[in-house]
Parts: structure tokens; sequence; C-alpha cells
């Protein structure tokens, strides 16, 4: 996402409740690759794509290995699969089927990617969409590629490793703003031709600058057949108290796109007891949330909210839980929630 400080500003399930621990039992790594994907098998509409982002408490910008929240680089792939079990088995008792993670050139390079790929593996074992992200360094934040050889490596490596498996989906790049309209639509389109093996419909294209402006985008015909990922986020515009206003603002931003789009950042405060069920009462994050959710839901749009699960983010769906690879997620905020299954027509 990009970070709050840069824009000025801070950053139905009867069963969960405020204080729901959402878990799942431990099991040991699965000894065999999840299926390839049928070349035959229909493509899953958008809305299919129900999920959260896991990230990096530091957020995904970081010039190391990006390590999603509960994770270490000092863990083994048994360790990681563990714990990412756990922790994806909590993201699906919150009704989500899809998780995206950050990943750079540090972290897949490197060492790291040993263990890394368990949790890539635990999800998709679990039925779990995977969204694999490349999020540049905190160091060169620019909103560009930041070494063409080292993302060229990295994407390399990825694909090699999961092109094959139908559940996992690439982002070439997370809100690529140092570029213009042509230059990163030059930027997607060589990554699509580069990587011929992974199926379009396995690819999301961030929109336009902090990815917030898919219609570019969809119009590039080099394009044609990949998904869109958009970001929008209610501290852009503080001073909009008016559902109807963000409404307008989130179609304008879509266009007649919406079969493609999905909306894979998009977040409020979850810690600070905001009723986002409840009337607007001048508040720009529950008109924001109402608004999102609305839209996903009268659109058909994918969505993933922004963080399911990332330590000391005030959006945080949930918090982490426990120690070792016994970890759980406590939910922060029940209305959060159900505004999430009312956009997943859960």
């Amino acid at each position: 996402m990009p970070r709050r400080n840069h824009h000025g500003a801070t950053r139905l399930g009867a069963l969960l409740a405020g204080v729901t621990m959402l878990g799942g039992a431990l099991a040991s790594p699965a000894s065999a690759a999840p299926a390839a994907a049928s070349r035959h098998a229909s493509p899953p509409p958008v809305s299919d794509f129900r999920g959260v982002n896991w990230a990096d408490p530091r957020d995904n910008y970081a010039d190391d290995a990006v390590v999603p929240s509960g994770l270490s680089t000092s863990d083994s792939y048994a360790t990681t699969y563990a714990k990412s079990r756990a922790i994806i088995g909590g993201f699906s008792k919150l009704g989500a089927n899809t998780v995206r993670l950050p990943v750079n050139p540090t972290s897949v390079n490197g060492p790291f990617w040993t263990s890394y790929r368990a949790a890539i593996d635990a999800a998709t074992a679990k039925g779990f969409k995977v969204i694999l992200g490349y999020w540049e360094a905190d160091n060169a934040k620019d909103g560009k590629i930041d070494d063409q050889a080292s993302w060229d490596r990295m994407w390399a490596r990825v694909t090699s490793g999961y092109a094959r498996n139908s559940k996992v989906y690439f982002e070439p790049m997370n809100e690529p703003f140092g570029y213009t309209s042509q230059e990163w639509r030059d930027v997607a389109a060589r990554w699509v031709d580069t990587h011929r093996s992974v199926p379009r419909d396995r690819i999301l294209v961030g929109g336009v600058k902090y990815s917030e402006d898919v219609k570019p985008v969809c119009a590039d015909s080099r394009l044609d057949g990949t998904r869109l990922a958009l970001h929008n986020y209610g501290f852009w515009h503080t001073d909009w108290t008016s559902v109807d206003q963000w409404k307008q603002d989130f179609k304008e931003r879509i266009g007649d796109c919406a079969a493609r789009t999905v909306l894979d950042e998009f977040g409020a405060t979850m810690t600070s007891g905001l009723d986002y069920n409840g009337p607007v009462n001048g508040s720009s994050e529950v008109a924001y949330i109402q608004a999102a959710t609305d839209t996903v839901r009268e659109l058909g749009l994918g969505s993933v909210y922004w963080p399911g699960l990332r330590s000391g983010d005030t959006y945080s769906l949930t918090t982490l839980q426990g120690t070792g690879t016994r970890l759980g997620l406590k939910l922060n905020n029940r209305s959060g929630l159900d505004r999430l299954h009312w956009a997943w027509r859960k």
C-alpha cells in the first residue's frame, strides 16, 4: 500500500466474535506438489477472489527479505509450513479463500526462498488462491523496479516453481507509481510476453500510479485476458463522508472493466472500535468501507483486504496470538468482517 504518511494521514459469521481465536490444527508439510492446472478448465470469475493480505510488520517495502508477520528467515521449511498452515486456517475461518503475499529479489533469490515457499504451499494445500506480488525496496522507493536483472531472476524463479500450479497468481509489481501510464503498460506487456507459460488469467496487472486506475491497463490490447489489480484507500480523501461519493470514486477508477478487476488492497482502521455496520456519523472511514464493500458486491469484483494480518498495523483485521507453531488469530473488529462478508456474498 502507499504508506499513509506519504499522503498526510495516519495509517456474518455468527461463530466469530471480537475475541475469537482463528487457527487450525498443525500437520507435517505436504509431501507432494499441488496438482497442475488444467489448460481446459474455465478460469474463476474475479468474484471468486475473497481474500486478505498477509504482510511484513515493517510494511512490504524492504531492502532485505520480506517476511510476513509470524514467520522468520531462521525457520526451516517444516516450521514455516506449520506456522503458515495455522495462519491460513485462521484466514479460512474468516471466510477467505485467497491470500496475497509479497515477494522481492532478496526473499526469492536468496536462502529464504527455500523456507518461504512453505507459506505458498500451505496456502494452496488448503485450497487457497495465492497472489504473489513484487514490492520494491524501502531504500529505493520510487515506484519503479529497483534492479532489472534481479527482478527478472526473481520472477524466473517464482514462475518456474509455480506456473503449473493453478492456485498461484502473479502480480508483476505493486503500485508502479514511478512510471507513466505508457511506461508501466510497456513493462507489464514485456512481463506477459516473457512469461508465456503463465496463463493470462493468472496474471494481475496493477492499475497506473498507486494501482489506482485500471482503465488504461484494461484498454491495452497487449494485456488482454489478464486480471486487473485496483487499490483504493479512505485516507486518500479524509474529508469524504458520503457513501455515494466514495461509490462514484470507485466506479470511475474501474470504468467498464469490473469483470477483470480485483480490489487487492483496501482497508481502514480496525482497532479503534468503529462500527462499520452503523450510521456514518461523519466518519470518512465508515463511509469508505461501506462504499467499498457495496461496490465489490454490486459489480462482482474480487477483493483482498489490507491487511488480514500485519502486526502493528491499525488496519489489520486480526492480531496474531500464540507462540512457536501454535498460532491463532484474534479478530479485531466484527463489523469490519461483517462488511467483508457482505462484499463476498457470504
